[in-house]
């Protein structure tokens, strides 16, 4: 109690000094100068502050003075103008893969997102993002301070609506104004837009590094699909934080090399740890629990990194760059045509339609869109595999080049190359085709964009076809398959000429397209030029015909200036298939954007260039080609059978080889050679050129029969339209058969159009006898002895002569086969004779066979065959000098006598025995052959009683033994 009273009297005392007068007075003046002086200095803070702010305000101002108020559309169309790759299909929507682009993209929706991905973002790059208005002033305070200070410590300052800004509206310059303009624009932003669009814009935006197949990649679905094999709604959460943490440095964080492949342990740490700082702000920021954080920090990641995936250019390098080309040329014209301009003025104005692809390129890149093709993947792919395995293209040869940038000549390897098309009759679909063997060895589509003459196979083209729509020409058509001189500048020397520099004389127009004679195309080319027949190509859409090509006798070989596209020519085939009427291949199928609009879809534009009379004989006649023509070898290695009808083709000097052929459904061709054109090898492997060509058509064919037969063989066949006749010929003429023509064994039948049958038959064909020596044929003369001659039809050259307007000098070669056409002579073929008579032959004889020599003397036609007698000598037989020179006999003695054209007989040769002797020989004087008075008639001698010619059997080809007058034998030797 006591010690209680004397603290509380300390108090009093320690009190009494503020309630003394003299204290309290003091006090009062500190204290009022203190709170003046924190007044005052409140005061300045104040207006320091506020001037501050003013100058910093006036010069936010100034920053962003030139910043145009953006309306929500425009802001809109520029956030959400992000480049996104386009996609490419196969037919009947098989994924391809993607355009080529320098940033590969996929948009995706928010909610096609794992929340693992959206999580991670925000606790990486903004976890204020729910909360803030576009940006974070403490943030903007700390980034200011610490670039005043240059601090080597720096802390993003960037809301992801900023991040968005900058990507989209702004550049990645690294400047005050451009930071203004980003805040301003950021807190604009966000009155227009929501969070999820605002979030769902920068996944979409960010760029994750690369991808699996090297490429650089931009989006969270590209990045999940490039990364991990997913779609981003499918990334678990160590997944999704490796993602999240590849933007702050996507290249030094990519698990994958620029060649796809992926990096060194060492070289993927970087990432790794990346990945864990994100799961540790995941953490911090509560998104994820302490089992979920060590669980996720424990996982494995580098097991999910998918493996090197090849990019559709390296997969398909021809395909991809053939739909990109094609993709390019459809929308520069629906861009043009948005502007007003057609198809015509791009192709006048070359800067025009450059103008516009340049347009159409970056559209398609930009925007996403589905590539729809008509390329069927399996039948590509089992072609692909075909032609890599093939076995017979040819050896490699050198190519000495010299290099444009150094001027230095270095050697060059090339190989056979070969195009390929696979093209849909009734639609124009290119099903599929080959660009090459390689495109890392020549990144040129051989298909496509390769111009190479076509050979022959451009006669069924722009001569048969033309010439039977023009009623110049039917298959039975007769045109003369002879030496004909037709290049002006060397008049003495044959052209055109055969590929095997033979002739087969007449032949019919179907007969000479199945052997691709190059006489008769051209001879019915010159026929129908004046007609312009050079038009009908352009209507099957040969692009580069020129008009001197219109002039030239040489388009009937394949002789075109420019050369023509394998695309093209087989096209073109595709043409008799539909009854005459051309469609025109395509790749695109349609175009579709991101909205499910379809942009473009391809319409078929038939045109008429045929009558379908004239393509279904063309069809008929080339069904020989494959039948029993140059291109029989086809059966043997085709294994399965179709209504085929095709042509075989040649360049000049072996440089260039082909074939196409059609069936009711597709139209396939092939063509071989080198880039550099040179001859290719006339065997190799033991394989003639040409049947390595139609092997590799049928290699080609075999593998698209195995994954679609259905496509390449249809039960259907080619089906005649009406206006077709059969009708009989004479193989002489090509006209109605005459009685000569007929006793002759000349009349063949044929099809022909209704409108063009023959009319009329030609009288300059007769009956007639001739001779033959060798494989000649000559007219008998009136004294030719009847037992040497044969019956026949004269046929006249001067009919062929003016109906081609070509003279033939060697009107023998006419008819130089002579198993094809019977009984045929030229009416002009006489052999003179030498006015005496024929040398004694010489003869010899072993076991029961007598031989002897060809007579030295020309005029000889013949010779008889004598057996000695009791009595004298018999013949025994006749014998044309075009026949054997030999004689078969039973046992005896015999000579012969030489006969010629004007009848008269030699003496006899020596005698020969055959077999054993007679015990006694009696020798008989033979007295000196005496020639016969000429029959007055002038008919010939060896007549029958009633005046007609030689009995049945005399002259036989076989040789038959006939018994005839018997001259006085000769004296023994």
């Amino acid at each position: 109690m006591k010690e209680n009273r004397n603290l509380l009297d300390k108090l009093k005392s320690w009190l009494s000094i503020f309630t003394n007068k003299k204290t309290t007075k003091g006090a009062s003046i500190t204290l009022q100068v203190t709170w003046n002086l924190v007044l005052l200095f409140i005061i300045l803070i104040v207006l320091g502050g506020s001037f501050a702010g003013g100058v910093g305000a006036g010069y936010f101002a100034s920053l962003v003075k030139d910043e145009q108020i953006r309306p929500y559309e425009n802001m809109k169309k520029d956030i959400y103008n992000y480049e996104e790759t386009s996609e490419l299909y196969f037919s009947d929507n098989v994924y391809l893969g993607k355009l080529r682009t320098d940033l590969e993209r996929e948009e995706v929706k928010l909610e096609d997102v794992s929340q693992h991905i959206i999580d991670a973002v925000i606790a990486t790059e903004d976890e204020y993002f729910y909360e803030h208005d576009g940006v974070v002033p403490k943030a903007i305070m700390r980034a200011i301070f610490q670039e005043v200070t240059n601090s080597s410590v720096q802390s993003g300052g960037s809301t992801l609506t900023q991040q968005l800004i900058k990507n989209q509206l702004l550049t990645n310059e690294v400047s005050f104004e451009r930071k203004a303009k980003e805040i301003l624009l950021a807190l604009r932003l966000e009155k227009f837009f929501d969070k999820k669009e605002i979030l769902e814009a920068y996944l979409n935006v960010s760029t994750f590094g690369r991808n699996s197949s090297g490429r650089n990649i931009a989006g969270v679905q590209s990045a999940s699909k490039g990364l991990f094999g997913v779609n981003a709604k499918e990334l678990n959460l160590p997944q999704a934080a490796f993602i999240a943490g590849l933007p702050q440095s996507p290249f030094g964080y990519t698990p994958y090399t620029q060649g796809g492949e992926l990096k060194s342990p060492e070289g993927m740490e970087p990432g790794l740890t990346r990945m864990k700082t994100v799961l540790q702000r995941m953490f911090d920021d509560g998104r994820i629990d302490q089992k979920q954080y060590n669980e996720a920090v424990a996982y494995d990641i580098t097991k999910d990194f998918i493996p090197r995936v090849e990019s559709s250019v390296e997969k398909y390098p021809y395909l991809t760059m053939e739909i990109e080309k094609r993709a390019v040329e459809v929308m520069s014209l629906i861009l043009a045509e948005k502007d007003g301009y057609d198809e015509v003025d791009l192709n006048e104005d070359s800067e025009l339609k450059n103008e516009y692809k340049i347009l159409a390129d970056r559209n398609l890149r930009q925007n996403g869109y589905q590539i729809h093709t008509t390329i069927n993947k399996e039948i590509y792919d089992a072609m692909q595999a075909a032609k890599d395995s093939y076995q017979y293209y040819g050896s490699d040869k050198v190519e000495m080049v010299k290099d444009p940038e150094t001027g230095e000549t270095k050697e060059v390897i090339e190989p056979v190359q070969l195009g390929a098309v696979l093209i849909e009759n009734s639609t124009g679909k290119i099903l599929s085709f080959v660009g090459g063997r390689d495109y890392e060895t020549k990144q040129l589509n051989h298909a496509t964009d390769t111009l190479r003459p076509n050979g022959s196979t451009m006669k069924p083209l722009v001569v048969y076809a033309p010439a039977l729509e023009l009623g110049a020409v039917a298959p039975g058509t007769v045109i003369p398959d002879v030496p004909v001189y037709l290049n002006p500048a060397k008049p003495g020397v044959p052209y055109p000429t055969n590929y095997d520099k033979r002739y087969s004389g007449l032949v019919s127009a179907r007969h000479a397209l199945k052997m691709s004679y190059n006489v008769p195309a051209m001879l019915t080319y010159k026929t129908i030029m004046n007609q312009r027949p050079a038009q009908y190509l352009e209507k099957m859409g040969f692009t580069s015909v020129i008009e001197s090509d219109y002039q030239n006798p040489s388009l009937a070989l394949g002789g075109i200036t420019n050369g023509v596209t394998v695309e093209e020519n087989v096209n073109a085939f595709g043409t008799f298939a539909n009854g005459g009427k051309f469609i025109d291949s395509y790749i695109i199928e349609k175009i579709v954007d991101n909205s499910g609009n379809i942009l473009y879809q391809h319409e078929a534009k038939p045109v008429e260039v045929f009558s379908p009379q004239t393509a279904w004989l063309t069809i008929d006649m080339m069904r020989d080609v494959v039948k029993s023509g140059t291109a029989n070898s086809l059966k043997s290695r085709l294994k399965f059978s179709s209504d085929w009808a095709g042509k075989t083709g040649t360049g000049q000097d072996l440089k260039d080889t082909w074939f196409v052929a059609v069936n009711p459904n597709v139209s396939f061709g092939v063509w071989t050679g080198y880039d550099t054109p040179k001859a290719l090898e006339l065997r190799y492997k033991g394989i003639h050129h040409s049947p390595r060509t139609i092997y590799l058509w049928a290699h080609l064919m075999n593998a698209a029969y195995d994954v679609a037969p259905s496509i390449v063989d249809p039960e259907k066949q080619f089906q005649m339209p009406g206006g077709i006749v059969r009708r009989s010929y004479c193989a002489a003429s090509g006209l109605l058969p005459t009685d000569a023509c007929s006793k002759a064994g000349l009349v063949e039948s044929d099809w022909y159009n209704a409108k063009f049958v023959p009319s009329g038959s030609d009288d300059s064909f007769a009956d007639g006898r001739y001779v033959q020596i060798g494989e000649n044929r000559y007219m008998a003369l009136a004294s030719t002895p009847e037992e040497f001659t044969s019956s026949g039809v004269l046929l006249s050259p001067k009919y062929f002569e003016d109906k081609y307007g070509i003279p033939i000098k060697d009107t023998t070669k006419l008819i130089p086969r002579l198993d094809r056409w019977g009984n045929l002579l030229v009416a002009e073929s006489k052999l003179s004779e030498n006015g005496k008579n024929p040398g004694a032959p010489s003869i010899s004889g072993k076991d029961s066979l007598i031989t002897w020599s060809k007579h030295p003397e020309g005029d000889v036609i013949g010779y008889r065959v004598y057996q000695k007698t009791e009595g004298g000598a018999k013949k025994v037989s006749s014998i044309s000098a075009g026949h054997s020179l030999s004689f078969s006999a039973a046992n005896g003695e015999y000579y012969i006598t030489a006969v010629d054209i004007a009848g008269k007989e030699s003496p006899p040769s020596n005698i020969i025995q055959l077999g054993k002797p007679p015990e006694k020989e009696q020798e008989v004087t033979t007295p000196p052959v005496e020639e016969k008075p000429k029959d007055p008639s002038g008919e010939g001698e060896n007549k029958n009683p009633d005046g007609s010619g030689t009995a049945p059997g005399d002259g036989d080809e076989n040789g038959d033994h006939e018994e005839g007058t018997e001259p006085p034998p000769p004296k023994n030797e």
